[in-house]
């Protein structure tokens, strides 16, 4: 007889539990031949190896398929710990995929450049992504942020974007100082519930496992194991780029993504982007991804929109 532990993910808990611990009564009756000790966060297993080493298969098939849809009920449990029952079914998505978002939504690189952007990550450790609006910068950063967390590769997303849009008339705004920034971070938390199921999502931001803040407020700290995320890095100047660049701590991975065309930045400053990418754009472990209007995905108009003023900024320079 062996023991083996499994530990279960505090944000999972109670979906994993069910009501009046349903779900995971269910799963422990199904296996007689084994001493199941259910205690806080762990399940304490013994018994002969191959019957663990089934539990551990159809357990790790109840994770994922709550992973993927983000909720679970006794008849998913049902099913998922039948003889039938395998990962491939669940598993399906494709080669492009990066995670499976609420209600089982598949997230998936959908363009040529998108797809070099997730691959970047591997080799990579701090990412440019530049490119017109529509083209999943933004998006494709904050999958890839939620699957390294998930996965357990970080422990904390970081998201963050200059609040230059806000000027002096921030003050004018009402509420306090969050009310006032949220709509500038709209585009960041949109992303974010696509990703998350919604408690999930509210108890990732009240224990902070997931922040969004401005880029000030990143000045002066050091950002370990956590996924990093800049967004509207064309409205940063070099000065804030160079501050929030050299945040980087032990295990982070850092996600510059910017339109060079929308910069909103006063006319007596210039944006930091274009200079912090020629800057550091020849050092080993700094990608440089460029996404062109071929991958918008947005309404098939965008690119239409793109084209046109591309050809007004064209005539200008002429």
């Amino acid at each position: 007889m062996i023991e083996q532990i499994f530990e279960l993910d505090s944000n999972q808990l109670k979906e994993i539990n069910g009501v009046n611990n349903a779900n995971i009564n269910k799963l422990i009756k199904s296996f007689p031949k084994l001493k199941v000790i259910n205690r806080g966060n762990e399940l304490k297993v013994l018994g002969e190896a191959s019957d663990i080493s089934l539990f551990e298969q159809k357990f790790q098939l109840i994770i994922l398929h709550l992973e993927r849809f983000g909720r679970l009920s006794t008849h998913d449990v049902e099913q998922l710990i039948g003889e039938d029952s395998d990962f491939k079914e669940i598993e399906k998505g494709g080669d492009d995929l990066i995670l499976f978002g609420r209600d089982g939504k598949a997230i998936k690189a959908r363009t040529k450049n998108q797809k070099k952007l997730v691959e970047s990550v591997a080799d990579n450790d701090m990412i440019f992504a530049v490119g017109p609006a529509g083209t999943g910068k933004t998006y494709t950063a904050v999958a890839l942020a939620v699957r390294a967390l998930k996965e357990k590769e970080v422990r904390r997303i970081i998201l963050t974007r200059p609040a230059v849009e806000a000027g002096e008339n921030l003050g004018f705004l009402p509420g306090d100082l969050r009310d006032k920034l949220d709509p500038y971070l709209q585009p960041l938390y949109d992303a974010l519930r696509d990703m998350i199921p919604t408690q999930k999502l509210l108890t990732y931001f009240e224990d902070g496992t997931i922040e969004i803040a401005p880029l000030a407020f990143m000045r002066g700290r050091t950002l370990d194991n956590a996924y990093v995320i800049l967004d509207e890095a064309q409205n940063a100047t070099q000065g804030q780029l160079k501050m929030f660049l050299t945040r980087m701590g032990k295990n982070a991975k850092f996600f510059i993504t910017g339109d060079i065309t929308q910069v909103d930045l006063p006319r007596n400053q210039t944006s930091g982007l274009i200079g912090s990418i020629n800057i550091l754009k020849d050092i080993p472990g700094i990608a440089l991804i460029t996404l062109e209007k071929c991958d918008v995905v947005r309404h098939r108009l965008v690119t239409k929109i793109i084209e046109a003023y591309e050809k007004i900024e064209e005539n200008q320079k002429k």
